[in-house]
């Protein structure tokens, strides 16, 4: 049964919101996926914070020109399904590249990010970076390695001086006694 109009001005305006949602948008092939690996897909992204649906291509490629998209090469006539990157996009990559491994009819063909078309090679390896979290972790322990020695040496400087000022006391405590003893 045909879309009505309505309908598919419904359509674009939902993908022109995701598109302009997300931060980065990944093109798939998915043909001769059963419903059951489609579900499990779906629910990884989902798990990512992200957003998998199978679009019709000419009501995507409406939508992506109408958010200020360029349309990639690999949007030529065959199906395509599209993963929306809502918040980070190494996790939507590699749960699509963890699924990719295990199953020869999921392919991904490209995706864009700021205006950008990249390959299913660099998809890969945004999938290979760490989260954000621990990048996060990793500045914040790069910035505090700096402190952390400064704080070390200092703290090392000063408790030398103490050292030579308490020889210096108990040296002159000596020094008292003796004077001392030889005046008796």
């Amino acid at each position: 049964m045909p879309l009505s109009k309505a309908r598919k001005q419904e359509l674009v305006e939902e993908y022109v919101d995701l598109i302009e949602r997300s931060r980065a948008i990944i093109l798939t092939e998915y043909r001769g996926l059963n419903n059951v690996q489609l579900t499990q897909l779906r629910r990884s992204i989902r798990e990512a914070n992200g957003v998998y649906l199978v679009a019709k291509l000419t009501l995507l490629r409406l939508a992506l020109e109408k958010a200020g998209y360029q349309i990639p090469p690999e949007m030529s006539g065959k199906p395509l399904a599209v993963g929306f990157c809502m918040e980070e996009v190494p996790a939507v990559a590699k749960a699509m590249t963890d699924f990719a491994d295990g199953n020869d009819l999921f392919l991904i063909s490209s995706a864009l990010m700021e205006n950008q078309v990249l390959s299913a090679r660099q998809v890969e390896s945004i999938a290979d970076l760490p989260p954000l979290d621990v990048v996060r972790a990793q500045v914040i322990g790069l910035l505090d390695a700096p402190a952390a020695s400064l704080v070390g040496i200092i703290q090392s400087g000063v408790s030398q001086i103490v050292n030579v000022l308490n020889a210096y006391v108990e040296q002159g405590q000596g020094s008292d006694s003796a004077a001392e003893a030889a005046a008796n």
